[in-house]
C-alpha cells in the first residue's frame, strides 16, 4: 500500500512538512497544543468582587500611570499591575507594594513583554 504523501504545516510561514496525519509540524505542534491549552478564568485567578473593590481604591489614590510619569508625561491610570506577576501566589497577589497603576498602553506593554504576546517569546521560568 502506498504512503501517505506529507502536507505542507499550515503554521504561517512554515516551510516544513506536517507529520503522518498531523496538520504541523513537530515543532509547531507543540506550540499550538500549547496556545489551544484551556484557559483559567479571571475569577479563578483571583480577580474576584473583593479584587475590584481594592482596585478601585488604589485607582482612586494613584491615578497616574507609573511609567508615562518616568517619561514627564500625565496620563490618568485605568489599570492596577502587579509589579512581581504573582502567578497564583496569593500573599504575592495581594501585596499592595506589588501594585502599581499604569494606562492601558502600557500595561498591555508590559504584559505583552512579560507572557510572550505580540509575537515576543517571553520569559522562561526556571
Amino acid at each position: 500500500m502506498p504512503s501517505a504523501f506529507l502536507r505542507p504545516c499550515q503554521y504561517p510561514g512554515c516551510r516544513k512538512y506536517a507529520t503522518k496525519g498531523a496538520c504541523y509540524c513537530e515543532e509547531h505542534t507543540r506550540n499550538v497544543e500549547r496556545d489551544t491549552a484551556p484557559r483559567v478564568s479571571s475569577y479563578r485567578q483571583g480577580y474576584t468582587k473583593a479584587w475590584q473593590r481594592a482596585r478601585k481604591a488604589f485607582l482612586i489614590d494613584h491615578p497616574l500611570c507609573v511609567e508615562c510619569m518616568k517619561q514627564g508625561r500625565y496620563t490618568p491610570a485605568t489599570e492596577v499591575d502587579h509589579i512581581k506577576p504573582h502567578k497564583g501566589d496569593k500573599n504575592l497577589f495581594w501585596d499592595i507594594h506589588n501594585w502599581q497603576s499604569l494606562c492601558h498602553a502600557c500595561h498591555s506593554r508590559k504584559t505583552a513583554r512579560e507572557d510572550g504576546g505580540f509575537g515576543n517569546h517571553g520569559r522562561t521560568t526556571t
